[in-house]
């Protein structure tokens, strides 16, 4: 019973897809390579984040190491080089805390081999093309009884 209120909990009330597992490694890979998302897509230019830093403190810790196709790369200024470990782990940021998000796989990110983490789908891919079926199936006996 628990797992279907949660199952119903991620995905109609949260709008989720998968679910979080696992636990941080202390890497400090995610802080090293990281693309900013914001309303208008990934941050290409650093006018562009100049003008997010005044909108969230959190912009204010990341730094430009790069530039690629998606866009500008930033590292964590927070990130302890010696020992990969947070500066500010206790009063870290709301984007660190639910580090990972699924949201990086729609920005067609992933996560590194190694990491702790991994995003588990909530749905099986059988539950998936079950529903797929059963949805076919109504539309075809709907067709049917209105001979479409």
């Amino acid at each position: 019973m628990f797992k279907k209120l949660k199952k119903f909990y991620y995905t109609k009330i949260l709008g989720k897809k998968y679910y979080r597992v696992g636990a941080c490694k202390g890497c400090g890979k995610c802080c090293r390579q990281i693309y900013v998302k914001h309303a208008r897509g990934v941050i290409k230019t650093e006018k562009d984040f100049e003008n997010l830093k005044h909108q969230h403190r959190f912009y204010t810790y990341l730094k430009v190491t790069g530039q690629d196709e998606i866009g500008l790369i930033f590292q964590c200024q927070n990130l302890d080089s010696e020992t990969n470990l947070c500066k500010i782990h206790k009063n870290r940021p709301g984007i660190c805390r639910r580090y990972p998000q699924e949201e990086i796989f729609a920005m067609g990110g992933a996560l590194s081999d190694d990491c702790g983490y991994r995003l588990e789908p909530i749905e099986t891919f059988d539950e998936v093309f079950d529903k797929i079926k059963k949805k076919e199936h109504k539309k075809s006996l709907w067709d049917k009884l209105f001979k479409r």
